[in-house]
């Protein structure tokens, strides 16, 4: 079958199986950044935004999102120019092997979007969903509390209380803050 849909801002179409999850179309057309982790929606690293919600793309048949928009990690942002979200994750340390950044980062940026001042409390339970082997969840936790900071345009700190990097990194700043420094 013909699968026509919008993925990170551009109308696509690929050809699926009926009975081929999304993750499975993803990955084969070249967006690794959904990660096959558990192939049973309980690990959030396949997390992937369809239509503005988070979703998980291993347990969503492919044949369900014709016609959705969906936005994979690799719709944020570019190695030169990163997403406030994805260079929080970076300034805050918040990567060990990044097998379920991807994952973290959707889901937070679908929480940033409905709740763009969450508590500690509300990122944790938003990322309860997503599993990481590798951590605590205490840097992933701080790095969404930081660029929920960026993306409402307060000043960027950096996550040693030093100060802003904006002049030498303009990338880890929201692009107001870039312009203003």
């Amino acid at each position: 079958m013909q699968l026509e849909l919008e993925l990170n801002g551009q109308r696509r179409t690929f050809e699926a199986a009926k009975s081929d999850v999304l993750l499975d179309v993803l990955r084969r057309n070249g967006y690794t950044g959904p990660k096959r982790g558990c192939d049973t929606g309980a690990c959030g690293m396949c997390t992937v935004q369809i239509d503005g919600e988070p979703a998980m793309s291993c347990v969503t048949p492919a044949a369900k999102v014709a016609g959705s928009t969906v936005e994979t990690i690799e719709g944020l942002g570019s190695q030169d120019d990163l997403h406030p979200l994805q260079q929080a994750f970076v300034d805050n340390s918040a990567l060990q092997c990044g097998f379920c950044i991807p994952g973290m980062i959707m889901r937070s940026k679908a929480l940033l979007e409905s709740n763009p001042d969450p508590t500690e409390t509300e990122v944790r339970e938003a990322l309860a969903d997503n599993l990481c082997r590798c951590t605590g969840y205490k840097k992933i936790v701080e790095a969404v509390l930081d660029a929920a900071d960026r993306m409402d345009g307060e000043p960027t700190v950096a996550a040693d209380g030093g100060e802003s990097r904006c002049e030498e990194f303009p990338s880890s700043c929201s692009r107001e803050e870039g312009r203003s420094q």
